[in-house]
């Protein structure tokens, strides 16, 4: 019995030197610097200069991203379609804000990161909580909600292929990405609290959130299953049709 072209594995080619140093970029402002801005931003500027640090969040976000182009011009499409992923997350946002918690935001950013990369879907995250708080209000939290949503797409980026094959792996990382938000945000309501990062306070906050952080879960699993595959076939038929 033959298999599909689709079913074929193809070999995996070495990353070259260009390659590497891209990713270890990716890496190190993604996972390093955009973290320490945060909260750096936390513990010395407090409330005041919220803006500035979700404006640096901003920045950093787009630093990946745009070096995946190196020296190409940079499609247009390519980024009409982030851009309406961003817009159709902060609608998505809105629209939902009767119910607390219940949100499709994470659902939309992973599946972003799914079909375009962990970059796009650092930014889609980031973009998403900057933009939308424009309409929930503006604070010191913004920038903990854009590196958390940010680096949920992060991470999705990382395990698109296992996710696009299995539903099950799916729906574990988006209960996951539900208690990696909330746990996230949570270390804001300490530094809030305290000023610093106090661990006994963050246990407490984990312990008291944690009926918020189940129904957040739960959304995300409900609107992985049912977005995923036809949000999944309309990407691709555009990266197809224009050559994303």
């Amino acid at each position: 019995m033959k298999k599909n072209a689709s079913e074929e594995k193809t070999p995996k080619t070495p990353l070259t030197k260009k390659e590497k140093l891209k990713r270890m970029l990716t890496y190190s402002v993604l996972c390093v610097l955009v973290p320490a801005a945060v909260l750096v931003g936390a513990a010395v500027f407090g409330k005041r200069s919220y803006a500035w640090i979700s404006l640096c969040v901003a920045v950093l976000a787009c630093v990946p991203f745009f070096v995946r182009f190196e020296k190409k011009t940079f499609d247009v499409r390519f980024l009409v379609m982030i851009a309406a992923l961003v817009a159709l997350s902060v609608v998505g946002r809105i629209l939902f804000s009767p119910l607390p918690g219940f949100k499709p935001v994470t659902a939309l950013v992973v599946i972003t990161a799914m079909y375009f990369g962990g970059e796009a879907g650092f930014l889609t995250g980031a973009l998403t909580a900057l933009l939308s708080n424009f309409w929930f209000g503006q604070g010191p939290w913004t920038p903990f909600q854009m590196f958390a949503w940010g680096f949920v797409g992060f991470i999705a980026g990382l395990l698109a292929s296992p996710m696009k094959r299995s539903r099950v792996l799916l729906c574990v990382y988006g209960a996951f990405a539900g208690v990696l938000f909330s746990g996230l945000m949570d270390v804001w309501t300490v530094m809030w609290m305290d000023g610093r990062f106090n661990l006994s306070r963050y246990i407490a906050a984990v312990a008291s959130s944690a009926s918020f952080t189940l129904i957040y879960a739960v959304s995300n699993v409900v609107f992985l299953l049912v977005c995923a595959r036809p949000i999944g076939k309309i990407l691709t038929r555009i990266r197809t049709k224009y050559g994303i």
